[in-house]
């Protein structure tokens, strides 16, 4: 099962090549039955002006990491996904160190989808809560 596990993460990461996750230094790092988790550095890169990570920052590692979810939790041979809403309440700033996203499934429809992401620090610190609504479409 870890190999199955293992192939799946070096898919996910193998798609960041020349994308906003790449430049962020997202790394995909675990996967569970309903879950994903990702994390991004936090270095001066991605601080705001006065030297804490910034919000946006924070969301873009939430929509990686939930709309990369999406994308494995659903067929992706018949469907593409979206993110249609994303929302965040910033709890704690973070200077330096690592922040971790997990995104876990709270509502799988046929075609809306809603996560919840935690952002947590390498202590279990909760710095960011966010909701993410992806819509999946049928290829054609």
């Amino acid at each position: 099962m870890n190999e199955y596990k293992d192939k799946i993460l070096n898919v996910c990461n193998g798609s960041s090549k020349n994308t906003l996750m790449e430049t962020l230094d997202i790394e995909y790092i675990e996967i569970g039955e309903n879950f994903l988790v990702g994390k991004m550095p936090v270095t001066p890169k991605v601080h705001q002006p006065d030297g804490v990570l910034h919000g946006g920052a924070t969301v873009a590692l939430a929509e990686s990491v939930g709309s990369m979810a999406s994308y494995i939790f659903l067929d992706a041979q018949k469907f593409f996904v979206r993110g249609i809403e994303i929302s965040a309440n910033h709890i704690k700033s973070i200077k330096s160190g690592e922040v971790f996203a997990k995104a876990t499934i709270i509502h799988k429809g046929r075609t809306t989808q809603l996560w919840e992401i935690k952002i947590t620090d390498v202590d279990g610190q909760l710095i960011s809560l966010c909701k993410l609504t992806t819509i999946s479409l049928p290829k054609k």
